[in-house]
């Protein structure tokens, strides 16, 4: 067996709050798929392995965006559906598939169609617990859920609105330099602090916008003939990118729980281990970050910040943004296009990591690490993962 499967392309089709007349979701996640394949300096039929995450692309699957799209004969297919967790899962089974040799290059893509119709029905149908227990609740979609989480939260730590406002103006100062995101406008903390209130303490720039696009990146069995990113924020060629570790914990007894930690106590530490490195040596973070109170729970999880330091690290290392986390502006600014979520973060840690990141390029960026955390089932998420990134010198 292989010891490493490597990253070596990455791209992601402009995210639009709106989605105009004639996009479809096989039509993104195929855009999004070629441009990485491009971007990797590889043909379309090198490809024999694909992985696809969507909300929207029923009734087709897998197969079928496979062969609608040109590609085959294939020998590794798959298809998750578990949200945000999705992406670092695909990459999991992906990344041993390369090593054991049942694909040469594998293409993972994410992507929807996000229209107020599909966002509607997602957030109503979105499993059986939501159709029988939380839709029929006057709540707008998982706004309350994680309302009372971060009430929780901000008790627990001792923490205030302005606290959180530093995840979110942070991000947006980042997503000002990412011409992919949808929101890129400055976002002062008063601006933050200004905003309406959605569900209390959750202010409007609290909640994750939803919108269309998909996300893609290829792995191969080595680093060579790896070139850059096509796509928004495209550079000239770069590093590829080695997976070191990805690890995942399905946390269905945690329904049970108070919410404030995530899969990721069990998953970070394995990864850790794997790895042979720890939080401090990451040199980008890309948290899933639906809401602020989630990035915090995992960058905590992970060990990048102390429980009893939060509010310290909030305001002089997010705040700052001496800590880089979620330097393409994340979910909350860049905008959360369905299943792609969880891929956006990976997209934007190989490009930090590849060198190829634009005006947001953070120095000699080495190592990074990316969760996923996805299925609400009765109250949190029952899916989380992490995995970790080598840029190759």
């Amino acid at each position: 067996m292989l010891d490493s499967a490597y990253i070596v392309g990455a791209a992601e089709t402009p995210y639009t709050r709106h989605p105009t007349p004639g996009v479809s979701t096989s039509g993104l996640l195929v855009q999004a798929a070629r441009e990485a394949v491009a971007a990797a300096g590889l043909r379309w039929f090198d490809v024999d392995g694909l992985g696809v995450s969507s909300f929207t692309l029923g009734p087709d699957h897998a197969v079928d965006l496979a062969w609608r799209a040109g590609l085959g004969p294939l020998s590794w297919l798959m298809e998750d559906t578990n949200g945000g967790a999705s992406a670092l899962n695909m990459l999991q089974h992906a990344e041993l598939a390369i090593r054991s040799g049942q694909a040469s290059t594998i293409v993972l893509v994410s992507g929807d169609r996000m229209d107020a119709a599909a966002f509607r029905m997602l957030v109503e149908h979105y499993n059986r617990a939501t159709e029988e227990h939380l839709a029929p609740l006057p709540l707008t979609g998982p706004n309350a859920l994680f309302a009372l989480l971060t009430q929780r939260q901000m008790t627990a730590l001792g923490l205030s609105r302005r606290d959180y406002g530093h995840i979110a103006t942070a991000q947006r100062a980042w997503a000002g330099l990412n011409p992919g995101a949808v929101y890129r406008a400055p976002l002062s903390l008063e601006e933050y602090l200004d905003a309406p209130l959605v569900a209390p303490p959750l202010g409007r720039y609290d909640c994750v916008p939803p919108v269309s696009g998909a996300d893609a990146i290829v792995l191969t069995a080595g680093p060579a003939g790896s070139a850059g990113s096509a796509g928004t924020g495209a550079g000239a060629a770069g590093r590829p990118v080695r997976v070191l570790a990805v690890e995942t914990s399905i946390g269905i007894d945690d329904q049970d729980a108070d919410g404030l930690t995530t899969g990721l106590v069990q998953a970070a530490p394995r990864a850790w281990e794997r790895s042979g490195l720890g939080a401090s040596d990451m040199d980008v973070l890309s948290v899933y970050d639906d809401y602020p109170a989630m990035a915090l729970a995992q960058l905590i999880d992970l060990g990048a910040i102390a429980a009893e330091d939060a509010q310290r690290d909030l305001a002089e290392r997010i705040g700052t943004r001496r800590l880089p986390v979620n330097t393409a502006g994340g979910q909350l600014s860049a905008g959360q296009a369905g299943a792609a979520a969880g891929m956006h973060g990976v997209v934007e840690t190989y490009r930090q990591l590849a060198g190829i990141a634009g005006e947001r390029q953070v120095d000699d960026a080495r190592f990074g690490v990316v969760t996923g955390y996805g299925m609400v089932l009765y109250r949190y998420g029952a899916c989380a993962n992490v995995a970790v990134l080598e840029g190759v010198r």
